[in-house]
């Protein structure tokens, strides 16, 4: 019980500070490891709380994923954050409040989970099915073409935005495996007879 309190209180901290730092650095290269520091923290509560699914999602996706893909386009793109930041606080009122809207929803969510019985009603009995086999059953059983719909629509939105930002540049040497295979001695060597004393 106590190993679990602190576990928590750490994960909590951990997950404070790093989303803080998050906006807070300057270097956008250690905003973005500060994110993935708050993502393992956030990863650490689900498994705390039993949910041990949304905290390995938290890791692969996210972690894998999403953080690793801003931090090359960061590095790679070298962007002009300073002159992305000159507008910053033109649009602080409106993000002020739809963070204040934001927090609202959150404290009636947590007030209404509180006073409800949805949280007993969330407690796993003894000796039942950890929830990723229940999320299994139900995702490969009962919507499971539903799910193999969503990986199809994935899977062209994925093909067709590399298909829009694919550029051909002129001038740049691209591999053409079928010219490489059809070479032949004939027209990969060239033989010349050079006269005694006299260069090529």
């Amino acid at each position: 019980m106590y190993g679990d309190a602190i576990f928590f209180w750490v994960f909590s901290a951990t997950l404070i500070v790093s989303a803080l730092a998050v906006i807070l650095a300057r270097n956008p290269v250690h905003s973005v490891l500060f994110l993935i520091l708050s993502f393992v923290a956030a990863s650490g509560l689900f498994l705390l709380m039993g949910a041990e699914f949304l905290g390995m999602i938290l890791i692969v996706v996210y972690v894998g994923a999403v953080a690793v893909l801003f931090l090359f386009v960061v590095m790679m793109l070298d962007v002009d954050f300073a002159e992305l930041k000159q507008g910053f606080l033109q649009y602080l009122p409106i993000g002020a409040l739809i963070a204040l809207f934001v927090a609202f929803e959150l404290g009636y969510v947590a007030v209404g989970w509180t006073r409800s019985t949805a949280a007993a009603a969330a407690a796993s009995p003894a000796g039942a099915i950890a929830n990723t086999t229940a999320l299994g059953r139900v995702l490969y059983t009962q919507y499971f073409y539903f799910f193999q719909a969503a990986g199809m629509i994935l899977l062209t939105a994925m093909i067709g935005a590399i298909v829009l930002t694919l550029r051909h540049r002129v001038g740049v040497k691209r591999q053409d495996i079928s010219i490489q295979v059809a070479r032949n001695p004939a027209t990969a060597v060239e033989v010349r007879k050079v006269p005694s004393r006299v260069g090529i």
